[in-house]
């Protein structure tokens, strides 16, 4: 219930900061304790469990940029297929998440201006971030939209070839 009635007051006031679009540090954390299902941290740095999957925030308001990011392996674990997987899903698949890589890691990260930021886009946000992370190593996808690549163009195009000559 308690979820519940949280829900119901981001929603409510989801409104009002949509069209202000003001975010800051405070609705952040209060989007994150509904959202997700452990949060620690304050004022700007935060850690977070979304469905199992470990994410951190980082804000800078001083130059209004926010991160939302995950870890995914080192570097050095990481075959040159992945890596290059990753570099063709931030063009096709991965839309407003990208596959990076600091620190010797590799992470999934969803960059954007703070004060921008609606609270459906940072709902979103947690939502690709962990869609990228759990799709690493297959499908390397953050939703269901995609844009296809040259071989796939060509696949559809040859399979819509082959039900014509059968019909």
């Amino acid at each position: 219930m308690k979820k519940l009635l949280s829900l119901l007051l981001i929603f409510t006031f989801s409104f009002q900061l949509s069209y202000a679009q003001q975010m800051d540090n405070d609705h952040l954390e209060k989007i994150f304790q509904v959202f997700s299902d452990t949060l620690v941290g304050a004022d700007g740095r935060w850690e977070m469990l979304v469905g199992e999957v470990p994410m951190f925030c980082l804000t800078d308001t001083e130059h209004n940029r926010m991160r939302i990011i995950t870890p995914i392996k080192k570097v050095e674990d990481a075959s040159k297929e992945e890596i290059l997987k990753c570099m063709e899903a931030n063009f096709h698949t991965a839309l407003d998440v990208k596959y990076s890589i600091s620190d010797d890691v590799i992470w999934v990260a969803f960059i954007h201006p703070l004060k921008e930021l609606t609270m459906e886009q940072v709902i979103d946000a947690l939502s690709q971030v962990w869609a990228g992370a759990l799709t690493y190593g297959t499908t390397y996808t953050s939703t269901n939209l995609t844009f296809p690549n040259q071989e796939e163009k060509e696949k559809e195009i040859n399979k819509k070839k082959d039900k014509a000559k059968k019909t």
